[in-house]
């Protein structure tokens, strides 16, 4: 990679040129106050959070709330990040035909700001966040547990540098039970009434 030209430096904020060069996922890009890390022996900075299995009714809309875990020192851009370039956290799910899968619902970022870009604040996670996912069981599934799949795809950052982005495999189950019988309630009937 050619090193950049002073006017050319000059021309450009700092902020933009650090943030830019360390999305671009080029390891070892040459930047003044950050680089992108190649993620040599770099493990996962993002878990899913064991949880209960949801019950959602047959022919019902539910929400599956998914927590996810940032391991300390670490962020990851939120599902709306403060620059166009920078890789959002986005949950993709595989379709199913028993279950209609809905609307995600993505939580709100903190703005932070971070030694690479001191005087710039970013939306980012940081510990631990929940995505909703809106579920609808077909009226026709037969009650029983349902295993749904997909992926988290992020980019993780510390305070110096980014991370290549990452999928994590996503996997939950989601129990399908009947919907409560309504049962038909009897007339009082008078004391009174004898036959």
């Amino acid at each position: 990679m050619k090193a950049w030209s002073q006017s050319a430096v000059l021309a450009a904020t700092v902020l933009t040129a650090v943030l830019a060069t360390a999305q671009s996922g080029m390891p070892g890009a040459d930047s003044p106050l950050g680089q992108v890390s190649p993620g040599k022996g770099h493990g996962p900075s993002v878990s899913l959070v064991a949880a209960p299995i949801p019950t959602v009714v047959r022919g019902q809309s539910g929400t599956v709330d998914l927590k996810f875990h940032v391991a300390s020192g670490y962020h990851v851009n939120s599902n709306k990040p403060s620059e166009e370039f920078m890789i959002p956290t986005a949950l993709h799910l595989d379709a199913t035909t028993d279950i209609v899968l809905g609307k995600i619902d993505y939580p709100a970022g903190q703005d932070l700001s971070f030694e690479f870009a001191p005087d710039q604040k970013l939306n980012v996670y940081t510990g631990t966040f929940t995505i909703g996912v809106l579920v609808r069981p077909l009226h026709t599934v037969l009650p029983s547990k349902y295993a749904m799949r997909g992926s988290l795809k992020y980019q993780a950052c510390d305070d110096r540098a980014c991370y290549p982005p990452k999928n994590l495999p996503v996997q939950f189950e989601v129990k399908v039970v009947k919907a409560p019988v309504a049962h038909a309630r009897r007339p009082a009937q008078s004391p009174h009434a004898h036959q």
